[in-house]
Parts: C-alpha cells; structure tokens; sequence
C-alpha cells in the first residue's frame, strides 16, 4: 500500500513551531474539513440506523441495515485516507467482505454484515464526530483570525486527538482482523503461483514430451507400413523410435523432477540440495544441519527455493564459489546462499527474486538479499518449522520480524 506523505517516527508529525510549515497547513485544512465530513457520516448514520431499525420488522429492514452497514465501512475508509493524506496516519485496511456474499450466499451476507465489527466502530464514530467537527472547525477558524501566534500548536493538539480516534475507532479490529487481512492477500500469491506452475508444466508437456510422443506414433506407423516391403529401413525406424523413446523418458523425469523430485521424498533435504549443487555450473558447498525432517510442504518450498538461487547463481553471479546453509532456529528454518560473484543484485532485477519472496512471503516466510555492488550475495530465507507428524496443522501465525535469523 502507498502511503502518502511519509512521515518521520513511524506517524508522527514533527514537533509543532511557531511557524506555519506544510505539516501544519495539512492539519488546519483536516480540522476545517472536519465539519462537512461529519455532518454528511452523521446525516447519513441516523438515516441508515432509523430506516433500517424502523423496518427490521419487515422483510427489507435487516437487509437495509446491512447496507447501510457497507456504507459506514465506505465511510471509515474515506476517513482513513484523508487521515493518511492531511494527518499522515498509516492505518491498515480492514479485511473485505466482497467476498463473503459471494461465497456463502444472501444470507451468509447478510448475517456477516450485521454482525461487522469494523461497520459499527464506523457508526460510533460518524455519531461522536459531530460535536467534535463542529468545535475543531470553530477552534480552528478563531485561531486563524484572533490566535494566530498559537495556531501551530493548537492545530497540533487538536490533529493529534483526531490522530486517536482514528486509529481507536478506524483501525483494524484486533490481530485477528490484521491477520484475515494478511491471509486474503496471501491466498492470492499462492492462487497465481500454482496458475504459473500449472501453465509451465502444461506447456513443457506440449512442447516437450507430447511432440515427441507424436512423432514417435508416426515413426512407428510408417515402419509398420515397410515392415514387409522393406524391412531394414524398417528396422531403422525402429532403433530411431527406440531414440525417441529414451529422449521422451528422459523428459519427463526432468519434468517429474520440477514437480517433487524423488530424491527429496526419500532422502530429504541434505541429499537432494546436494543433487541440485552437483548440477550447479559453480562449485557449491552444501551444509545441511537438521534434528529431523520439516513437513512435506515446507520441504519442498526449501528446496525449490535454493534451486532457484542457484539458479540465479550459476546464470548471472559471475561467482567462482557459492555455498548452501540450512538449519533450524527454534521454530524457523532457515537457508542462506552465498556468493562470491559480482552482486548488484535486487528484488526487480529479473532473476526472479520478487517472485520467491512473495511465495516465501504467503507461508508466513521472510527473504532478505544482500547484495553490494561488487559482491558477495547474500541471501536468506526463513520458513515456519512443522514436524512431519504435524503434516495436516496449519502455518503459525506470523510473527513481527524486521530481518533473518542472526547465524550462528
């Protein structure tokens, strides 16, 4: 999300002065507003609430209720955006419920929509706005004319409580709330990556495999045509189907291999990253220290994402060496690949570092690269730890973190 403007501390203006500075205009111009944009949310709360109350008797007052709902949701994100413009308040955006009615139905709409924390917070706040958009804007408007030395501060105090009751009323309900947001824009990530990863394997099949499947049919149909006019032609045929068939094999090992490759189902982490050093074009040293094996799923992200790294490595580092790390830090695990190559790399580079991220990203995972001009490359990678015998739990909740794991 782009938030405008950017604000030193975190969201906190700096300290008010005697002089009229941008910050300060920006929040005069948010207390006068403040007038308008209450009356409008709380002309439109009675109405919603004294409408929709006035006929819940009937079979259009809880649906219109439910509207007016969705409305004070449009309202409070109004409100947050002219917060994040004028006050620069960096407030999350609560979860949708687009998606509620379309998945459930009317009535699992409708009951969500009655039941919507952030839509009533949004009421509550359209009815206290009023008074206090009627004493910011009068406050405001006799300092501009009488009180201009003070101004600069009593802008600052009174932005400052509107800052509170933003985020006290506007803000996402809980963790829990924050945490649905997370989860619907990670749901997505992972939706388009397994579109990706169906379209390549549907299209190394067409292009791989099944032409050569094709052409082998019909090389075997015309040797079967000269099997009795000319047998050694035939037979020629034949050792060239025989050719045909091993290169198609051999396809669809390479391509089984991108899917799950076997030696990481029967071996684990340890055998199947140094399978996939081996192949590196730079010599690579693989170091694996693990109490057990992580779950299937985690497993199989791990090693995906260092053989995209390597990858990366072996196309355009420029490195001589490289090397593998994984281990297990409490509940993470954690992959760092190093390089001593030319480095400069970044996360829109086109090698795919983005990518990675976000599927890191929509398991509850972190990707952080280091990558000065000149070298080395850093790259590390943290996973949710989950025993096999946990195969069927879900991921842990995310955790703040603002960087890898420390080595050890």
């Amino acid at each position: 999300m782009t938030m405008s403007p950017q604000v030193p501390g975190n969201d906190r203006p700096p300290p008010a002065r005697s002089a009229l500075d941008a910050w300060t205009w920006k929040e005069i111009a948010h207390l006068l507003a403040n007038l308008p944009m209450a009356i409008a949310g709380f002309v439109y709360t009675v109405f919603m609430i004294g409408v929709g109350v006035g006929l819940a008797v009937t079979v259009i007052g809880l649906p219109l209720l439910a509207a007016g709902l969705q409305g004070a949701r449009m309202i409070g994100r109004a409100e947050r955006g002219r917060a994040r413009s004028l006050l620069g308040l960096r407030i999350d955006e609560p979860s949708p419920m687009a998606r509620v009615r379309r998945e459930g139905g009317f009535f699992a709409w409708l009951w969500s929509s009655l039941k919507d924390p952030v839509g009533w917070r949004a009421v509550l706040y359209s009815f206290i706005r009023l008074p206090w958009g009627v004493l910011t804007f009068a406050v405001t408007l006799v300092s501009l004319i009488v009180l201009w030395p003070v101004l600069p501060y009593t802008a600052r105090l009174l932005s400052n409580a509107d800052r509170g009751m933003v985020r006290g009323l506007l803000s996402p309900s809980d963790e829990l709330e924050r945490r649905i947001a997370e989860l619907e824009s990670d749901r997505g990530v992972v939706v388009d990556t397994a579109s990706a990863d169906l379209r390549r394997i549907e299209r190394d099949l067409h292009d791989g495999a099944q032409a050569r499947l094709v052409a082998l049919a019909m090389g075997l149909g015309l040797a079967k045509e000269k099997l009795t006019v000319d047998p050694e032609a035939a037979a020629l045929m034949v050792d060239e189907a025989h050719g045909e068939i091993k290169l198609a094999l051999q396809e669809l090992r390479d391509l089984a291999r991108g899917i799950h490759p076997a030696v990481l189902t029967d071996r684990g982490l340890d055998a199947a990253l140094s399978a996939i050093a081996s192949r590196c074009t730079v010599p690579v040293t693989v170091k694996v220290d693990l109490p057990g094996r992580p779950a299937q799923a985690i497993e199989g992200i791990a090693y995906f994402t260092v053989s995209e790294l390597l990858q990366n490595v072996s196309k355009h580092s420029g490195a001589r060496t490289a090397s593998v790390d994984v281990w297990r830090a409490a509940d993470r695990l954690l992959i760092q690949v190093t390089d001593d190559g030319r480095g400069g790399a970044s996360m829109d580079g086109g090698t795919g570092m983005s990518g990675l991220a976000e599927r890191l990203g929509a398991v509850d995972g972190l990707f952080v690269l280091d990558s000065p001009p000149g070298g080395p490359t850093t790259v590390t990678a943290e996973l949710p730890w989950r025993d096999r015998e946990d195969e069927k739990g879900a991921v842990g909740p995310r955790k703040d973190r603002t960087g890898a794991a420390e080595r050890r």
